[in-house]
């Protein structure tokens, strides 16, 4: 991977692509009644996958950029697994009929911070709206400072198949310079609970960038992460905006590595994991070779939404809860970000859609041209277009940012077929950003490119 251009490119401020427009660019004309009638079209034989957003946490991890908020009172979290239920109700009556389930994620905050009990009457719900297939991928993000033995009882009997665990870093100053302070002892303790409860898909996230954190410390967390084997690593690059999520600001930017640093750190993570067996997947993802994630990189059948990298070919994601997005065939939805908003929606008997996008033939081109460059470092061009009733000449007149990234180097184009060189496939997110035509570099709304 080569520095001068980690110098050139990587300060940038540029999307991670988990949709094409991305979020910031939703607007209020899309609401709840557009929504209801997306839902209402949807084509008999569609399959669907869901996200459930559980915005509440024990305590605030300073390093976070999801939706959350600090609880102490469990009635706030029964409430609101109501509300998620009366939700799950109204869009499941706003499609008539039972739609097909094959992917089932709960993200947050900390969605096992539910009473088991909960958590349980919440997939029975979804079991009764939606047809979630015996095949169903159904999947939970977990601290593993909180999780106990009566909430892995109740994910194996609600059929939770995955799970992915929180690490970040292993390096002690680092993790209290973060607020999360985590023991090895911990996470493997919790590791050991998932498999013997027969949850053997496991997953964990790492987090490069963070204060403190140096090439040492980075390589030690993966050293004794690899210890307990786990499926699939996550690693992304710590996004500081105090601007946007003021608990940020608790974190001294002074100790916080520079660009290079963080592309050094990045790079020797990327180097150790794929050392010790696992396929480098996309930006920022590695599995097993026989993992279901890596079969779908091999097979070109990869797929990017919200979740990240997925194996989920679906073209519908329904999202429940506060700030939750979804994706239809005619574009994204995304509910109320204040919680007290939301269920005041659902309360009222309404969906609870707050803004959103309407797609239109170019945005669908463009982001199946992101997709496939986030997913395969290239795209067929020709093929892409001809697919859209689109020109390929037309499409690489319209990207201006693409020529300095051919003459640097980090672009290969032959013909139609465009290809990421392999020492630059760090900055693939550069590379999409050509395409976007709604971006906007003065803006400061993402993380840095490296």
């Amino acid at each position: 991977m080569r520095t001068d251009l980690a110098a050139s490119y990587g300060e940038e401020r540029l999307p991670r692509y988990t949709s094409y427009p991305t979020a910031p660019h939703f607007s209020p004309a899309v609401g709840a009644d557009a929504y209801a009638r997306w839902l209402s079209e949807l084509p008999a034989g569609a399959s669907a996958s869901l996200y459930l957003h559980v915005p509440f946490c024990r305590e605030m991890c300073w390093y976070c950029g999801c939706h959350t908020q600090i609880v102490r009172r469990d009635g706030l979290i029964a409430a609101y697994q109501r509300t998620l239920r009366s939700e799950i109700s109204g869009v499941a009556e706003a499609i008539g009929r039972r739609i097909k389930v094959e992917h089932i994620h709960f993200g947050g905050g900390t969605p096992t911070i539910m009473a088991p009990e909960a958590f349980a009457e919440l997939m029975a719900t979804m079991r009764h709206a939606f047809f979630v297939l015996p095949s169903a991928e159904i999947a939970v993000e977990i601290d593993p400072r909180t999780l106990t033995s009566e909430m892995v009882e109740a994910m194996r009997l609600s059929g939770v198949n995955r799970a992915s665990l929180g690490v970040q870093s292993f390096d002690p100053v680092v993790q209290r310079a973060i607020n999360r302070v985590q023991s090895f002892e911990q996470t493997a303790s919790v590791v050991d609970m998932l498999q013997r409860a027969g949850i053997r898909g496991i997953n964990f996230d790492l987090i490069y960038g963070l204060p403190h954190q140096t090439i040492a410390s980075c390589l030690d967390t993966v050293r004794r992460s690899l210890e307990l084997a786990p499926a699939r690593f996550s690693v992304f690059g710590y996004a500081h905006v105090p601007d946007f999520k003021k608990h940020q600001r608790m974190i001294n930017e002074a100790h916080l590595p520079d660009g290079l640093a963080r592309h050094d750190q990045a790079c020797a993570i990327a180097n150790a994991l794929k050392e010790a067996g696992y396929v480098q997947i996309g930006l920022d993802h590695f599995a097993r070779p026989d993992d279901a994630m890596a079969v779908a990189f091999e097979q070109g059948t990869l797929r990017r939404n919200f979740q990240g990298y997925t194996t989920d070919q679906s073209e519908v994601l329904l999202g429940f809860g506060a700030s939750a997005i979804g994706h239809l065939p005619q574009g994204y939805v995304q509910n109320a970000v204040q919680i007290g908003a939301y269920a005041q929606h659902i309360a009222d008997g309404r969906l609870a859609t707050a803004k959103g996008y309407g797609l239109t033939d170019d945005d669908r081109l463009r982001a199946d041209i992101i997709e496939r460059i986030m997913c395969e470092f290239g795209a067929d061009l020709g093929d892409i277009c001809a697919r859209h009733g689109a020109k390929s000449e037309a499409m690489l007149q319209s990207a201006p940012r693409l020529k300095p990234l051919i003459s640097d180097g980090v672009v290969r184009l032959d013909g139609d077929r465009l290809a990421v060189a392999n020492d630059s496939r760090f900055l693939v997110r550069s590379v999409a950003a050509a395409f976007d035509a709604h971006l906007d570099p003065g803006k400061q709304l993402h993380s840095r490119a490296v």
